[in-house]
């Protein structure tokens, strides 16, 4: 009889394999099913299809007592649900045992944004020389096109069109898109295109020996960038990527775009800069109307 466990194992093989899931997302699931098997194990609950709603529930309250924060319960719940969907689908699960399961309410914290001034000081730090050059082509690109990380990392050459003013990205589930590049960031990498060979294959950004820049170095330049010129808050790619959207939707209002332009698969995830845009319209009220001064 196979374990609970060994499905487990068999589904992440699945989604590594079949879906092309990335490592980080695998390992994630992993992580989070274990907790479950493992609890199951010391109930003497020895196969997925004997648990129960009411189980489930049991479940979380144990991990909550655990200390498992509200977001991590969230994620762990949302992890069990595509499992037994899967399950499902194979015939080896009749009914879902988390029907009626939710987890506790998560206080969605805004991200924090760069001001207009702020993102165009910062995109216009990128110092002198190849390295500067380099830089300058990354800021202007992350800020203009509200790029991920590991969209920007994953750029060649060939995902340019510069003529037109385009750029293909690979985003989450292996699903690509094409995003607007504004004119600054055209010319910047432009600029960097004249010091590289500019091969279709080749990295846009590149690290020590030529190599495609890490995750990690973008980070740090970053942050060596923000200190050098002042900045008080923390600065790091997903910082400018919000900044893009926050802004594009104060711009536009348009909400459906912007989520395409983010490469969101729902548009509650985009949701969240409509809550940034009436802070701002907020702040002007209460600076402009006379009658809205707060003591």
């Amino acid at each position: 009889m196979t374990t609970p466990a060994q499905q487990v194992e068999a589904w992440l093989a699945r989604l590594a394999g079949e879906r092309q899931a990335s490592p980080h997302t695998v390992d994630g699931y992993r992580r989070d099913l274990a907790k479950l098997t493992a609890w199951m194990e010391a109930q003497g609950v020895g196969e997925f299809a004997a648990l129960e709603p009411n189980r489930m529930r049991q479940f979380v309250a144990a991990r909550h007592r655990a200390g498992l924060a509200p977001k991590s319960l969230q994620r762990l719940l949302s992890s069990c649900r595509s499992l037994f969907r899967q399950l499902s689908r194979e015939g080896a699960l009749a009914h879902d045992p988390l029907a009626g399961v939710r987890g506790p309410k998560v206080q969605r914290k805004l991200p924090v944004v760069l001001d207009v001034d702020e993102a165009a000081s910062l995109v216009e730090a990128g110092g002198d020389g190849a390295l500067g050059v380099r830089d300058r082509a990354m800021l202007e690109l992350f800020y203009s096109s509200g790029l991920r990380l590991s969209e920007l990392v994953g750029l060649r050459w060939g995902d340019l069109d510069l003529d037109g003013g385009e750029v293909r990205v690979l985003g989450k589930g292996r699903k690509t898109r094409i995003v607007p590049v504004g004119r600054h960031a055209v010319a910047a990498l432009r600029a960097l295109g004249a010091a590289e060979d500019g091969a279709a294959e080749a990295p846009v950004f590149r690290g020590r020996g030529g190599a495609t820049i890490s995750p990690r170095t973008v980070q740090a330049r970053l942050q060596k960038l923000a200190l050098m010129h002042g900045f008080a808050k923390h600065v790091h790619p997903h910082l400018l990527r919000h900044t893009f959207a926050s802004h594009m939707l104060e711009s536009s209002g348009d909400l459906r775009a912007v989520q395409e332009l983010l490469g969101h698969a729902d548009i509650a995830t985009t949701q969240i800069y409509t809550h940034l845009d009436f802070q701002h319209l907020a702040k002007v009220y209460d600076a402009a109307h006379p009658r809205a001064k707060r003591k």
